[in-house]
């Protein structure tokens, strides 16, 4: 459609934001070639300066509503004149690299959860007598085990089957095979109050933070919620425990009489950070924390999950498709395709050394970090042939 009248010039705003790394890096290629096929100039707006790296020929830094920066890419890349243009660039090249802060689970850790031979298949069904026609195999037997105190991230684009996984474990799904064993116990045979339990030891950080944030609450009133539903405190103390809490994740808890709407997105995922840490969990299943969120509060994001896991001796199941963000934060990964897991091992043993097509095509897909790095690498492509 915006190609349909031939224009001179094309905006791009923000074309690749919450896709996939291998969509994303399709869409670039797509659009650098329409650029030559349609000789015209790209606009290309976006808040990633790996993408800038890897696709612009100058490039304007803007801070509110102020341009503070221009110049060829190359040359600002190396020498930046302006703090946020540093602290733009400073959170891609963190990124390409293992955080520091990171505290390593004990090698010989118990392991706080079992995943064997998960399947959870869908069923379209039609007619009179509801046959099934057809069966969607979102997981299809897959098995892991996660450390106390360890990160797991689950990577894969769109569709592979990894947040299916996550709520599998948090009991939103029932599987249709397989056992999830929560500390030894198969949480598909636990009593109403033990699984009341578990779902108190595990808690979600969703992939929204608009969406995931009741809009007519107070962020006061969303804090204390599962408090209040699980008759942990009420009165003053619930009101101190939630002002604790907005403290633990950075926020100024005179802020608690606010609706979301008054809040950034980075600031917004920090209330949902709170709220998953309010009933003091084991093990948090973080489902796409950092992608809808500008690079630059991306990091910053991370670096609170890391200093609380530290804190509270938490447990991650992270889920991601971006391998920069999983090499950041994770100890083990596992790969998903179609419903399985094709690698798993530690993170940077995969990242270095990756055996399966489709871990080479993700890491292939990944941004660069510096202009200079343009045609050094070849993107991998994985068609899965039966």
């Amino acid at each position: 459609m915006a190609l349909s009248c031939h224009p001179d010039v094309l905006i791009a705003d923000e074309p690749t934001t919450a896709l996939d790394v291998t969509t994303q890096a399709e869409i670039l290629d797509l659009m650098a070639r329409l650029q030559k096929e349609f000789h015209m100039a790209i606009m290309f707006i976006t808040h990633d300066m790996g993408i800038v790296a890897e696709i612009a020929d100058d490039v304007i830094v803007m801070e509110k509503g102020h341009v503070v920066e221009r110049g060829e890419t190359r040359a600002l890349f190396d020498h930046q004149a302006h703090p946020y243009t540093q602290r733009l660039l400073n959170a891609v090249t963190q990124l390409a690299k293992p955080a520091q802060a990171k505290v390593r689970p004990e090698p010989d850790a118990p392991d706080i959860l079992r995943v064997e031979g998960l399947k959870l298949h869908f069923h379209k069904r039609e007619g009179f007598l509801q046959r099934i026609t057809e069966t969607t195999k979102a997981v299809d037997g897959i098995s892991f085990n996660l450390q106390k105190g360890e990160a797991l991230g689950i990577v894969g684009e769109s569709g592979s089957g990894k947040t299916t996984v996550g709520r599998c474990i948090a009991r939103v799904y029932d599987p249709t095979a397989g056992t999830i064993a929560y500390n030894g116990d198969d949480i598909a045979a636990v009593n109403p109050a033990a699984l009341k339990v578990y779902r108190q030891q595990i808690r979600m950080i969703f992939q929204d933070p608009f969406a995931s944030l009741n809009p007519r609450m107070t962020v006061q009133q969303i804090i204390a919620e599962p408090l209040v539903v699980n008759g942990i405190a009420s009165g003053s103390e619930l009101e101190d425990r939630v002002a604790g809490l907005l403290m633990a994740v950075g926020l100024d808890p005179g802020m608690m009489e606010r609706y979301p709407h008054a809040f950034s997105g980075g600031q917004r995922q920090r209330i949902v950070v709170a709220r998953a840490i309010a009933l003091e969990p084991k093990l948090v299943i973080a489902d796409e924390p950092t992608s809808a969120l500008d690079v630059s509060i991306r990091t910053q994001v991370l670096d609170l999950l890391l200093r609380l896991q530290a804190e509270m001796g938490l447990s991650f199941i992270f889920i991601s498709h971006d391998m920069a963000v999983i090499r950041y934060f994770c100890d083990r990964v596992a790969v998903m395709y179609q419903g399985r897991i094709v690698e798993i091992g530690k993170t940077e043993q995969i990242i270095t050394d990756p055996q399966h097509g489709y871990t080479k095509a993700l890491l292939s897909s990944v941004p660069i970090s510096h202009p200079s790095e343009r045609g050094m690498h070849q993107r991998h492509r994985y068609l899965d042939t039966p």
